[in-house]
């Protein structure tokens, strides 16, 4: 059955116990994820081989004029440069596709771009989408910033931090920057009230509360609130979740307060300390649109990634069913997300 039973609770605990432990996982890739993205369908794919799972790949849907986007973020779960399995996947989702009026499958994996792999996909059939296509045509940034914390210990890691960064965590420090972390509903409600400030100065568009509260109901036991604060004032927070051998700074947050102490800096150091203990192979900071040291969110992530650099990931896999809906659908989008950026930053 390449469709996942979810009524059928052995199938479903073999299919997490796989996702979990596989190479190339991601938690946008766990059966939890699909659970917090309201408005959207979903559906688990996997192929077997001698009775077991060796791939799969779970599909967030949304219904666009009558057909379908079938959507796998940053999937599969399965090395997506063996072509054979993609098209063993390829092939379960075929029937589901057309039963759906699917007009395209689009996944992104986390691999970096290299041309030879996007003519291999492209022989197979598929549209690559990244690198020179506009940004707001995109769902998730082609740029990457990930750290590796693979043998290495708190020493070795600030020494590869640029020295200004190294400056910023201990100013905090020194200044009596504070940072705690916490599962609980009154740290979810000072991080929303954080993350509601810094949309506002940043017009960004601001998703509920009641997505984070999924959030930390869905990925219990691996995921945590972190807040900063100096002398009783919350200063920023940000939500980190651990999955496969990542630890994922997934959301931030930050208050107009006392913005000079730093509290960014020791937070982030705090967090990636978690990832340590834990023994995580990376530290992922999250995507970045502009690679521009004007650019705040580019600046401050570049300065622990100093060494890294950026990662330029390969972009939007796409299998196109239906392709005049498809193309209706790739030039409207970007055209609304524009018109969405404009608007907040008129308000």
């Amino acid at each position: 059955m390449p469709i996942l039973n979810l009524a059928d609770a052995s199938a479903v605990t073999r299919y997490e116990t796989f996702v979990k432990n596989a190479p190339y996982t991601s938690a946008t890739q766990d059966i939890h994820w699909a659970e917090i993205k309201k408005g959207w369908e979903s559906a688990q794919v996997y192929v077997e081989e001698k009775g077991e799972i060796v791939a799969a790949m779970s599909l967030v849907i949304k219904r666009v004029m009558g057909y379908a986007l079938l959507y796998a973020p940053r999937g599969p779960v399965g090395d997506p440069t063996n072509f054979q399995m993609m098209r063993a996947l390829l092939e379960e989702v075929r029937a589901f596709a057309k039963k759906n009026k699917a007009f395209v499958l689009r996944f992104d994996p986390e691999i970096a771009y290299e041309e030879n792999l996007v003519g291999q996909y492209m022989q197979m059939g598929f549209k690559v989408r990244g690198k020179g296509v506009d940004k707001n045509a995109l769902i998730q940034p082609i740029y990457n910033m990930i750290l590796n914390l693979d043998q290495e210990n708190e020493e070795s890691l600030l020494a590869r931090f640029s020295q200004k960064t190294r400056y910023n965590i201990n100013l905090s420090r020194r200044k009596g920057v504070e940072v705690s972390w916490h599962t609980s509903d009154e740290a979810l409600d000072q991080f929303y009230a954080l993350y509601e400030i810094m949309s506002a100065r940043n017009r960004l568009v601001v998703r509920s509360k009641a997505y984070f509260k999924d959030m930390m109901n869905a990925f219990k036991g691996c995921i945590r609130i972190y807040l900063t604060t100096h002398e009783g004032d919350y200063l920023s927070g940000a939500i980190a979740l651990m999955y496969g051998d990542k630890l994922w700074y997934i959301y931030g947050a930050s208050s107009n307060e006392k913005r000079n102490l730093m509290p960014n800096y020791l937070m982030q150091w705090e967090m990636i300390r978690w990832g340590l203990e834990c023994g995580m192979k990376k530290y992922d900071f999250g995507g970045v649109f502009e690679l521009d040291k004007e650019d705040g969110l580019y600046k401050f992530k570049e300065g622990f990634c100093r060494e890294e650099g950026v990662t330029e990931l390969i972009g939007e896999i796409d299998y196109i069913y239906k392709p005049l809906i498809y193309k209706l659908f790739t030039e409207g989008y970007p055209l609304l997300q524009r018109i969405k950026i404009k608007l907040l930053r008129r308000g």
